[in-house]
């Protein structure tokens, strides 16, 4: 969209006025005008030379203005279809860590229990309930009784003095029967507030939860940052690997060459030719096989970073020196045992088990107080009929109560509530188990990779003087072979132990770099403590 329309905008600049905007050489859009250059419409009089400056300005001004657009659509995270992207390490590291599904996921949990969390005040809170309710009787109902009627005024009715002093005056009584109304209106609105000992263990076990939820995610970070690093690692050793292997394509098709000079010469039969034309036809499968495997490689790198899958990456280039550092197995065991994200999360849900139990028990062996207060208002009347704004017609009732109480079947081992303490000794139990399994698989791990790192050296040392023999003797071989003094097989022979020997070092040199990660790892350091310093940077024996 950005490319059609600064395409427009050549368009239009080089129609009206036979020159490109400012900043782009005609043709530079790739694209021919809708206009030739240098016609006019025929109708209308001529522009203005002042005008003819503010419309190129004009021009100009959306012409920089689609280059804004396009720079802005190039982020550092968008790369342009088919481009190769430099990336480091630490850049890799950085985009895992903002972009890693898994991580996402952990990242959502963390938040949920952050959030409650932060809430945990809120279980001072009373519960609230409110509610009303549009009742109608299956049977209508009447209500009987009676009621007074005039008063009768006797001492009007009797002479003076016929009756003693102070005789009150009577009351007629009359028999009343009404029909109930069928309908009605009830409301209601309560509150109560739980309160025991268990809640300060509550909010503990609240904070020690989410204590734990950030270990694991620190855990899940460094384990994303260890998994990037050792596949950035290995795409390098693999990059290293397809290099070899043109090394051989090309050496191949040199002895083809060879052997076609030796045939045309007569110091060589055809048979040594075709030889020769096989091995390079041979190597050839091969060497699709190893590309395909490093793009398999980088598209699942790719996915891990967030990225699309057919990014294509240029990895920094490697050198040669590896140094060797001393270690400590002692020292690094007691480090690991303490320090390993693995037990350090496994400590902290054990502590968090711990709280969880303390406020279970208190909530079930000690006594808890509840307050409510509720009020009910009713409507007497017809809701239909009756006036809602008339007093008379509403009754209020409500209640304010203090209870206290306490759960006997926790007392008792067989119930259901106190098999469940017995469910939370038990986890806690194979929660300690675990730990110590951990710990124990975490000094058998220090110990297999200081014994890795030690193989890795004696090999290491070893290796670079074959490297070299081997390179020595594949040189003097193919000069034979160019003489015509040794045969194709030697040749392939020669150059089959080279290639081995450059392919051990390389894989001795990555060996001992994904090593050291994975025994920063254990340590719970930093990644690049030991690998930054042990190993300068790992590469290709050339």
């Amino acid at each position: 969209m950005i490319q059609m329309l600064q395409e427009a905008v050549q368009c239009l600049c080089v129609a009206r006025y036979g020159c490109p905007p400012p900043g782009i050489e005609p043709g530079a859009a790739g694209q021919t005008c809708p206009r030739p250059v240098g016609t006019r419409r025929s109708t209308g009089t001529r522009r203005s030379t002042g005008t003819r400056r503010r419309l190129l300005a004009l021009c100009a001004a959306l012409t920089v203005t689609a280059g804004a657009f396009a720079q802005a659509g190039t982020g550092p995270e968008q790369a342009a279809p088919g481009a190769v992207r430099r990336i480091t390490p630490d850049e890799a590291v950085d985009l895992a860590i903002r972009n890693n599904l898994s991580l996402e996921s952990a990242r959502i949990t963390l938040d949920t229990k952050r959030r409650k969390s932060d809430l945990v005040w809120n279980q001072f809170l009373p519960a609230l309930d409110v509610r009303g309710t549009l009742a109608r009787d299956n049977k209508a109902s009447s209500a009987s009784g009676s009621a007074p009627v005039e008063k009768l005024p006797l001492n009007s009715l009797f002479p003076s003095g016929l009756l003693p002093e102070g005789t009150p005056d009577i009351y007629g009584v009359t028999t009343y029967s009404v029909e109930a109304p069928q309908w009605h209106v009830l409301g209601s609105f309560s509150a109560s507030l739980n309160l025991s000992a268990a809640m300060g263990a509550g909010i503990q076990a609240i904070k020690r939860d989410y204590q734990t939820g950030l270990l694991t995610f620190d855990k899940a970070k460094i384990q994303t940052e260890r998994d990037v690093r050792k596949a950035y690692y290995q795409m390098l050793l693999a990059q290293e690997n397809v290099a070899l292997l043109r090394e051989s394509v090309a050496a191949a098709g040199r002895q083809v060459d060879m052997a076609q000079a030796n045939y045309r010469a007569g110091r060589a039969p055809q048979l040594t030719l075709l030889q020769a034309q096989v091995a390079a036809e041979n190597l050839k499968p091969t060497m699709d096989q190893t590309e395909n495997g490093l793009k398999l490689a980088m598209a699942k790198f790719a996915s891990d970073l967030g990225l699309p899958y057919d990014t294509q990456f240029e990895l920094v280039p490697a050198e040669d020196d590896m140094n060797f550092i001393p270690v400590d197995l002692a020292e690094l065991i007691s480090k690991a045992s303490s320090n390993k994200p693995d037990i350090l999360e496994l400590k902290q849900s054990i502590l968090a088990a711990q709280t969880s139990r303390k406020a279970q028990v208190l909530q079930l062996r000690t006594p808890y107080l509840n307050l409510g207060w509720g009020l009910s208002p009713a409507f007497t009347g017809d809701p239909f009929k009756d006036g809602w704004g008339d007093k008379d017609m509403w009754r209020d009732s409500g209640t304010f109560s203090i209870s206290v109480g306490m759960n006997l079947n926790s007392l008792f081992a067989f119930t259901k509530e106190g098999q469940g303490l017995k469910d939370l000794d038990a986890n806690i139990r194979n929660l300690t188990i675990g730990l110590a399994q951990t710990i124990r698989g975490t000094e058998l791990e220090v110990y297999n990779t200081v014994l890795t790192l030690e193989k890795i050296r004696i090999t290491t040392e070893a290796q670079s003087r074959t490297v070299d023999m081997a390179a020595q003797s594949y040189r003097l071989t193919e000069e034979a072979y160019r003489a015509g003094l040794s045969d194709l097989d030697q040749v392939r022979s020669a150059q089959l132990e080279l290639n081995k020997a450059k392919l051990g070092i390389l894989e001795q040199h990555f060996n001992y770099l994904t090593s050291l990660i994975d025994l920063e790892y254990s340590l719970g350091v930093p990644f690049g403590t030991l690998s930054s310093s042990g190993l300068k940077s790992a590469g290709g024996a050339k």
